[in-house]
């Protein structure tokens, strides 16, 4: 579990950015400690990820990255959402291999810190 400093590093934000994605992202459950704080798991680590590539990489709107994430917690295939306005799918593939690089990243970053 990373704190919000850690987090914010890793991904590679302020940790404001981080408190008001929470705010604008119903899928970010995070955990606190019992002093309060906040506490990222792996899977909060990569779900701010794919955020902050919709975000500032892709140049989705938040409206526009939480209608797709909503959709993808839908069921719908690996890789595949569904485009509201037009109905059409829309291959994700890019961007899960660009997560897949990021995530490999992270953990060769935390393997040299550990060894």
């Amino acid at each position: 579990m990373y704190r919000i400093g850690e987090a914010a590093a890793l991904i590679g934000v302020k940790p404001y950015v981080l408190r008001f994605w929470e705010r604008e992202f119903p899928q970010l459950m995070l955990s606190r400690s019992d002093q309060g704080h906040r506490l990222y798991s792996e899977e909060d680590i990569a779900l701010l990820t794919r955020i902050k590539v919709m975000l500032h990489e892709e140049g989705l709107t938040i409206e526009g990255a939480r209608k797709l994430l909503t959709e993808q917690q839908k069921g719908l295939p690996p890789g595949k959402v569904v485009c509201e306005s037009s109905g059409q799918s829309q291959a994700m593939d890019g961007l899960i291999a660009f997560l897949h690089e990021e995530l490999s990243t992270l953990r060769r970053i935390l393997a040299k810190e550990e060894g």
